[in-house]
């Protein structure tokens, strides 16, 4: 049944889209994908003088499914009432398919939503959620299988010794895991390039077969890596499993969960030490919230997956989190594109410091406009 708005209440009076197309810097690669480009599409609610800015990372396809499926679901629509107008997305889209590309939309409407609500009640969205903490740690992320030792060493020696963030993450299982000496040389330069203090993370992106994640730990542990994320496919759950009872490093995965049964379903299978989720995939905040408690119940913390300006707010509300992740790509965007972003010195972010109202996030469409291209 449809919820309408009471006649006091403010009502959602428009949803608009816009996809923008951004060139990395140089080629880029992990594991198991390359790519030259990172493709933002934008969702903005509506109401009143009030705009609820959203956003998801994807295909540009997202950007007609918010327009055709989405945009009328949530027009008309108490702007107070996020998670009514979640489900009701998630519902309308059972034929659509709810994983995947379409789940991006949904994310980026509920992102919209509650951003749009906390300007209309004039506070942070840390403030309408509740923060648990005023700081947010984060990690740098990037070292691409792609770039060279000079490459991997500057932007590693740039999160450590001019940002000061003690925690790093590079990827490896170049080339689906048939370049493993490079692998291990690899994270033997990062560990000389950021020194024994700093924290250092690896990212496989489940490019590894099982035994040969596991062959990998001691490497590992020979060089202090206390996370390894995605050694086998997030879809491995015993997989995932069986090389966490074989590694001393934690065991991470949950960014490709676009459904919250799929969080509950690694959590049962004892598949992570620390469980990721995306706020920009799962269905927006309103899941990552869900998410959070699962991992919360189940005894483990929860680490924001990219797009840290989205996760900022939500992430200082919940008393389980890890960290975030401050991933090189949308770090890059999100400064050029916005106005009023975080400052990750010292290693931490903190949301709601100034006192902007929602995310505190503004589209400068002089600096995003170049690159739009719906």
């Amino acid at each position: 049944m449809r919820h309408h708005a009471r006649d006091a209440d403010p009502v959602v009076e428009s949803v608009a889209t816009s996809v923008y197309q951004v060139p990395t810097e140089t080629p880029e690669g992990d594991g198991t994908l390359a790519w030259e480009s990172t493709t933002m599409i934008v969702a903005q609610v509506r109401s009143g003088s009030a705009t609820g800015l959203g956003y998801t990372y994807g295909a540009a396809a997202t950007a007609q499914v918010i327009d055709e499926q989405l945009a009328g679901l949530v027009t008309g629509r108490c702007a107070l009432d996020v998670s009514g107008a979640n489900e009701a997305m998630s519902r309308a889209v059972r034929n659509a398919g709810r994983p995947g590309l379409v789940a991006g939309a949904i994310s980026a409407v509920d992102i919209a939503l509650w951003d749009l609500k906390a300007r209309l009640l004039q506070v942070p969205l840390v403030g309408l959620l509740g923060a648990s903490v005023t700081e947010v740690p984060v990690y740098g992320s990037g070292g691409f299988t792609t770039y060279d030792d000079g490459q991997q060493d500057r932007q590693l020696r740039t999160w450590v010794t001019e940002q000061g963030i003690p925690r790093v993450k590079i990827k490896i299982g170049e080339s689906w895991g048939t370049a493993e000496q490079r692998d291990r040389r690899r994270i033997t330069l990062a560990r000389r390039s950021i020194g024994d203090a700093t924290e250092l993370y690896v990212d496989a992106n489940g490019a590894f077969s099982r035994k040969q994640a596991i062959r990998l730990g001691p490497h590992l542990d020979a060089h202090g890596v206390t996370w390894f994320e995605e050694p086998v496919s997030s879809d491995d759950r015993a997989g995932l499993a069986q090389v966490r009872t074989g590694v001393m490093a934690e065991v991470t995965a949950g960014e490709y969960g676009y459904t919250l049964p799929y969080f509950w379903d690694l959590l049962q299978a004892g598949a992570v030490d620390c469980l990721q989720a995306d706020a920009t995939r799962c269905g927006g905040l309103t899941v990552w919230l869900r998410a959070a408690a699962l991992a919360e119940a189940a005894g483990l913390q929860i680490s924001g997956h990219c797009a840290p300006h989205v996760h900022a707010h939500a992430a200082a509300s919940v008393p389980n989190l890890r960290h975030l992740e401050w991933f090189h790509d949308h770090v890059r965007i999100e400064n050029l594109f916005f106005s009023g972003v975080l400052n990750p010195a010292g290693g931490a972010v903190r949301p709601g410091e100034g006192g902007s109202p929602g995310h505190g996030l503004t589209l400068r469409a002089d600096r995003a406009d170049p690159y739009r291209i719906t």
